[in-house]
């Protein structure tokens, strides 16, 4: 079963999603750097559920062809704890 959080073009489903730039940043170097393809879109919260995002206004959702999605998730798990903590992953 595969667990979809937003809405998807194609096949790709969803890799992470973050509300911190620099995480979203990292993710996208570390997935660049193991010449892994992916889309990173951003999503606006609306104002009436910031408080239960701590006040972000943005969201940032990294997709993944399924295929590569093994890959990309040994790329996250090889990142740093300190951005790992801020990506909230998908089981698929």
């Amino acid at each position: 079963m595969t667990k979809k959080l937003g809405n998807y073009k194609d096949n790709d489903v969803e890799l992470c999603r973050t509300t911190n730039s620099r995480v979203s940043n990292e993710t996208a170097e570390a997935l660049l750097e193991q010449h892994i393809p992916f889309t990173k879109n951003s999503k606006k919260i609306p104002f009436f559920k910031r408080e239960s995002y701590k006040g972000a206004d943005t969201m940032w959702v990294i997709t993944i062809n399924p295929r590569r999605y093994s890959q990309a998730r040994q790329v996250i798990d090889s990142m740093d704890r300190v951005y790992k903590d801020r990506l909230v992953l998908t089981n698929y």
